[in-house]
């Protein structure tokens, strides 16, 4: 069980709910199938595994365990494996995917890709749902994995995405720090002009669901002494609940810097596609794995219960 309480309490509220099927391509490795059969012994999921079962049976003699059990579906290579875990998406017999031991980009490469994928007409995104020891609530941080460079369109979709998941989750309506170097708009930093327009199109209706603010800098969206020297006058400064970083680099770091320095614990999901999706990194804690799993199966089943999909936020012209 999660020593995290805010995760444990995830898991809790996650192993109250119908328990949704997840595809789980190429889990070949010790980490990532002992997290798999941990969360099914838990309860926040039914398996699928798709991969070279020699591999993975082989794996879990290791494991001590037995995946006889879940239903297997046997593929020759980690790329045929991201394939099967999508087709189970596609034909409705899986409402979650999760990664197992195959490089990020091949299975965000069939879910962009095979067979037309599992794209809705909102932008694809990556949320880390960060339990910080001197925060006093869990942090959000997007987008830190998918989009490297987001534009204005996309950015707007990474907000939606990260308010969704924050209410999905039963956390309430965030508050959302647009996060730049300065607090002040200003043509020398494109980025400020960004977090001016995304602010106005929450205004606008444009977004929905949450309380944003920004620019912000770091140390006025996340502290109330740094927000109240610098006059900042806000909802969400000094208490931001989801942080929206200019660029993946920036995402990046931020949350490496909170994790291997801060001590913070890093679950993760990516948004936008027809199921929510589980990446896990090797260097994740088991605890933090089943995190992202109990993350995952409570926003599938707030989507299944309002029977919606990610749809785009913003009204294009």
């Amino acid at each position: 069980m999660s020593e995290s309480v805010r995760y444990q309490k995830l898991i809790s509220a996650a192993q109250n709910l119908p328990r949704p099927r997840c595809a789980v391509a190429h889990p070949c490795d010790a980490g990532s199938l002992a997290a798999v059969i941990e969360a099914a012994r838990l309860g926040l999921f039914e398996p699928i595994l798709t991969g070279p079962m020699a591999r993975i049976r082989h794996v879990a003699e290791e494991l001590q365990e037995d995946v006889s059990r879940y239903e297997c579906i046997d593929t020759p290579h980690s790329h045929a494996s991201a394939a099967a875990a999508v087709e189970c998406v596609q034909s409705g017999g899986a409402s979650l995917l999760m990664k197992g031991s195959l490089h990020t980009d091949e299975l965000m490469h069939a879910v962009l890709t095979h067979q037309g994928g599992l794209r809705t007409e909102r932008r694809i995104s990556h949320v880390f749902i960060m339990d910080v020891p001197r925060y006093e609530e869990l942090l959000f941080i997007t987008d830190a994995a998918v989009n490297i460079m987001p534009d204005l369109e996309t950015k707007a979709d990474i907000v939606q995405n990260a308010i969704d998941l924050h209410t999905g989750l039963g956390l309430g309506v965030p508050r959302v720090a647009i996060l730049s170097a300065v607090e002040q708009v200003t043509s020398k930093i494109p980025g400020t002009i960004e977090a001016a327009a995304l602010c106005k199109m929450a205004d606008r209706g444009q977004i929905v669901g949450g309380v944003l603010d920004g620019p912000l800098a770091l140390d006025n969206a996340i502290s109330p002494e740094a927000a109240r020297v610098k006059g900042i006058d806000s909802k969400v400064a000094g208490r931001a609940q989801i942080l929206v970083v200019p660029n993946l680099e920036a995402g990046n770091m931020l949350a490496k810097n909170l994790t291997f320095l801060g001590g913070a614990s890093a679950a993760g999901i990516v948004l936008g596609a027809r199921v929510p999706v589980i990446l896990t990194s090797r260097a994740d804690s088991l605890d933090t794995k089943l995190a992202s799993c109990a993350v995952a199966a409570m926003y599938a089943d707030y989507l299944a219960r309002r029977e919606i999909k990610p749809t785009r936020g913003i009204a294009h012209a």
